[in-house]
């Protein structure tokens, strides 16, 4: 009998899949069976993802690639064709600040990542999925529908990763391809305690613990309760689904009014 979330032979692709979300991504999908081509601009963290999915019976490659360089996006693409069932737009970069505290290099660099970066991957793996359909999810953010503060740039990008999301599922229906996002709220990864060491030094556990209250559940989230959403958002069992954006938000949106 079929197991459940059953990724048996499908040819997966996630940016970003070094590390964090990403890398928790990676590893589910192979765990359920998946082909899982890690597209990442950190070689080492890359091939150490690759590592960990061998390690649990997985099969996994790491490709190099800058989601931001077309050239870079199309090579990768190229490597894992012809056939591409599952991807995965997680990769993306962060920008602290307001409108006035947001110069046009900061706009600039998160545009070329979190926007034309998933416009790329779309524009190369999109083809690929054409003749047997396949699912796409976009990893947005609770910032893509609620306003956060000091995260203009940020909030900006990410509402492109959803309302892209919308287009996309509507455009390439007649083609069997499913397009969600998923959005999280604050996720506990190396990322964050990077962040927090930086900027709070001295101040660690008591930065930690007032971040993760901002989530009405009291805690940050899991990398692999998104990696779980995201299994199940690709999986047959969600052919129904398309054009949709879950929140990952330990009540975020809906609780924190």
């Amino acid at each position: 009998m079929k197991q459940a979330f059953d990724l048996t032979g499908k040819t997966a692709v996630v940016t970003g899949g070094g590390s964090g979300i990403g890398k928790a991504i990676s590893k589910v999908l192979a765990r359920h069976g998946a082909i899982v081509n890690i597209l990442d601009l950190n070689d080492a963290t890359g091939l150490e993802t690759v590592d960990e999915v061998a390690e649990e019976g997985g099969k996994a490659e790491f490709i190099p690639c800058n989601v931001a360089s077309a050239e870079s996006v199309k090579k990768a693409f190229e490597q894992v064709g012809p056939q591409l069932d599952i991807l995965i737009n997680n990769a993306g970069i962060a920008h602290v600040g307001n409108l006035e505290g947001t110069s046009e290099e900061d706009l600039d660099k998160i545009y070329e990542v979190n926007v034309k970066g998933v416009y790329l991957c779309l524009r190369e793996g999109i083809p690929l999925m054409k003749e047997k359909g396949g699912s796409i999810i976009n990893v947005a953010s609770i910032a893509s529908v609620v306003g956060i503060a000091d995260r203009f740039a940020y909030s900006m990008s990410k509402g492109a990763v959803y309302t892209m999301t919308l287009s996309v599922a509507k455009d390439y229906l007649p083609y069997n391809i499913r397009c969600n996002c998923v959005a999280p709220a604050r996720i506990h990864t190396p990322f964050v305690d990077g962040f927090i060491a930086k900027n709070y030094p001295g101040k660690e556990d008591e930065m930690f613990d007032k971040l993760s209250k901002t989530q009405p559940i009291g805690r940050m989230g899991k990398p692999v309760e998104v990696a779980n959403q995201v299994l199940y958002l690709v999986s047959d069992e969600a052919s129904f689904i398309t054009g949709s954006c879950y929140p990952i938000d330990g009540g975020y949106i809906t609780l924190n009014s």
